[in-house]
């Protein structure tokens, strides 16, 4: 622990703890891992958001007269069936891959959270009726259903990463209330209830503070997941719709044509094994800065 001590206007020594901003200098200081990663997720959401700006061509303007080039001056990466720069698209289509996984991550917290804290909290039937339900929704497989829900929902970017996000949920429910039933044996929590602390402020001021730390690294992780789900159900046709464009879309179109022009479908992939190798690397030192129980860490 990185702490130092000064002495106060008495002469008394006193301990000066960083605060949040330093702590996190100090994490990345000494994890060059997770400042790599950090910096090469940093590149790719600023290349997504600003791609308007930086792209070099219209990502949906058609030149039927350049279909299929290879790379190029003009076109770094080469030009898809319908003559369109693949590097262009790949740019904008970091937006749509980037906010696909932030909302699956974001719906699986909303959801599976407060479900999680609930049945580690209350106990007693509550939690056999929440586990019960958990264990219905992990017992099938997670593409099949989301695959399932986003045909029900209608197919689009969004009604696809919220279905992902549904098939998410469970697994974040089920970790913070095995961490909520740890948290609410501590002994500042009994301290809390016998000073009259309503079970609502136990749970949110006491147990769910303490409790979040694994639901943070785990949404690192399942920030990589979400991003390969995006690619298999746009590859399948339920995600982004043309004239829309993503990284998975890329791929299923680039598909049909990889034997001609292979970067349509490498470029994609590419970027996307690299974010996702980022977001789990950053997820992974995340979790051993958090958890002291890993060597090298305190």
């Amino acid at each position: 622990m990185n702490t130092s001590t000064v002495n106060d206007a008495a002469g008394v020594q006193v301990w000066d703890e960083p605060g949040l901003g330093r702590r996190a200098l100090n994490w990345l200081r000494g994890d060059p891992r997770a400042a790599l990663s950090l910096v090469v997720l940093v590149v790719i959401l600023g290349a997504a958001l600003l791609a308007p700006w930086l792209a070099p061509h219209d990502p949906t303007a058609q030149n039927f007269d350049q279909m299929l080039n290879a790379p190029s001056a003009a076109h770094w990466l080469g030009t898809d069936d319908l003559g369109r720069d693949v590097f262009s698209r790949l740019m904008h289509g970091g937006a749509n891959s980037l906010y696909a996984a932030l909302l699956a991550v974001a719906v699986a917290l909303v959801i599976g959270v407060p479900l999680g804290l609930i049945a580690g909290f209350v106990g007693g039937w509550t939690d056999t009726l929440i586990s019960r339900v958990i264990d219905t929704f992990l017992s099938f497989p997670a593409i099949i259903l989301a695959v399932a829900v986003t045909g029900a929902m209608g197919i689009g970017l969004t009604n696809a990463m919220f279905s992902v996000g549904l098939v998410f949920a469970p697994q974040i429910a089920r970790l913070i209330r095995a961490r909520t039933l740890v948290v609410r044996q501590e002994l500042y929590v009994d301290a809390a209830r016998c000073f009259g602390a309503s079970p609502l402020r136990l749970l949110l001021r006491h147990v769910l503070p303490n409790a979040i730390q694994p639901v943070i690294v785990q949404s690192t992780l399942l920030l990589a997941v979400a991003l390969l789900a995006e690619a298999s159900l746009s590859f399948l046709g339920l995600g982004v719709q043309p004239p829309d464009v993503s990284w998975g879309a890329m791929i299923a179109r680039g598909y049909m044509y990889m034997s001609i022009v292979p970067e349509q479908m490498y470029a994609p992939g590419l970027i996307i094994m690299i974010t996702a190798v980022a977001f789990n690397a950053l997820g992974e030192s995340l979790r051993a800065a958090l958890d002291p129980t890993i060597k090298g860490h305190s």
